[in-house]
């Protein structure tokens, strides 16, 4: 590289090459000339001067070729850096300008360093801001996912509660008290054989909407549909009042809204039923049950199937509730004692109360 910028005479070095040659050597060749062709005169004083003239343009080609040898190495130098062969300061010991030459470059570049130090600096914090995002990102789909099944099984109300919940302690199996509400349409086979399937279904989805939503409103979750039976629990989310106390409320809340939905249909001439409604309160298993295929989550247990059998023993119209459901309803409804029942599969009699709706 140097010898192509030595003999690139638009270059600095070359040129001082060619400037020096004009200088120096070209008028001594002249003078020579002359000597020969006898045209000056030739003394001992002249024969004196010429190696005195001859050292002094070598001394001074010596100098300037020095500095231009200073010059040229402080451009290899800092090509190097531009091209990345090599790191640190450009090190010379030359004319002040050069050093002055040398220290600014090799401040600017020191700068510069640190300017990348930073920006890589930055690039990784970008980096790793990106990463959070995307698993932020990921987070949020993940939630938003549960939040659509869930609101399948749970009011709005409640969605942000249980995504609130520490991971894992809603859906783990366990024992616990909660309040079980069955509700069932009655005679619902013979209406069913009147209608059309596609009126049946028509009318099952509407009833079915109206009925999850007062579920949902009063802090319960719909456990499942069994034809036209609905199960609906209540306890597995904390709120102000019981179990017992929200699950009564849906109930007088659905009794009323299905006798305005009949009476709309009545009127329009349409097939009309009454529901009967059977609640109890006790201890429950809650969780994952089912096949390595097929899973609900669900509870099981005794104060369910008592649940399920007042429902059986309620007629079109009426709430029949177990004795801890009243228990833990303090005074909020009106109520009538049915004394002891004997349900099915119950060596003992069950106390259960009728709710006026």
């Amino acid at each position: 590289m140097s010898r192509r910028r030595r003999r690139d005479y638009t270059s600095f070095y070359g040129k001082l090459r060619v400037g020096l040659a004009l200088i120096g050597i070209i008028p001594f060749l002249l003078v020579v000339y002359l000597f020969v062709r006898q045209q000056v005169p030739f003394t001992r004083t002249m024969l004196l001067l010429i190696p005195l003239v001859l050292f002094s343009m070598l001394t001074g080609f010596m100098l300037i070729r020095r500095s231009a040898d200073f010059l040229d190495y402080l451009s290899r130098e800092t090509g190097r850096m531009q091209e990345g062969g090599r790191s640190g300061s450009v090190e010379i010991r030359a004319d002040r300008e050069l050093n002055e030459i040398a220290d600014h470059f090799n401040s600017l570049y020191q700068r510069l360093a640190e300017i990348n130090r930073k920006n890589q600096e930055q690039a990784a914090q970008l980096m790793v801001y990106a990463r959070d995002l995307a698993l932020s990102y990921e987070r949020s789909k993940q939630e938003e996912q549960l939040r659509n099944r869930l609101s399948r099984y749970v009011g709005n109300n409640l969605v942000e509660k249980l995504v609130n919940l520490k991971d894992g302690v809603f859906l783990e199996t366990e024992r616990r008290e909660v309040t079980v509400l069955f509700a069932d349409i009655r005679s619902f086979t013979a209406i069913a054989e009147r209608m059309p399937a596609e009126a049946v279904v028509e009318m099952l989805n509407a009833y079915f909407g109206m009925m999850v939503d007062i579920i949902f409103r009063n802090a319960g979750l719909l456990d499942k549909f069994v034809g036209d039976q609905l199960i609906g629990v209540f306890g597995l989310v904390e709120t102000e009042k019981s179990a017992s106390e929200n699950a009564v409320a849906s109930a007088v809340e659905m009794q009323a809204a299905a006798k305005e939905m009949m009476e709309a249909r009545r009127q329009a001439g349409q097939e009309y039923f009454e529901i009967g409604i059977g609640i109890n309160t006790g201890s429950a298993i809650i969780g994952n049950i089912g096949s390595s295929n097929r899973m609900d989550y669900t509870v099981i247990g005794d104060c369910v199937n008592v649940a399920a059998r007042l429902e059986q023993m309620a007629n079109g119209g009426e709430i029949i509730i177990g004795e801890q459901t009243y228990l833990n309803c303090p005074g909020d409804f009106s109520c009538t004692c049915q004394g002891e029942v004997y349900v099915k599969n119950k060596l003992e009699p069950v106390i259960c109360y009728y709710v006026f709706s």
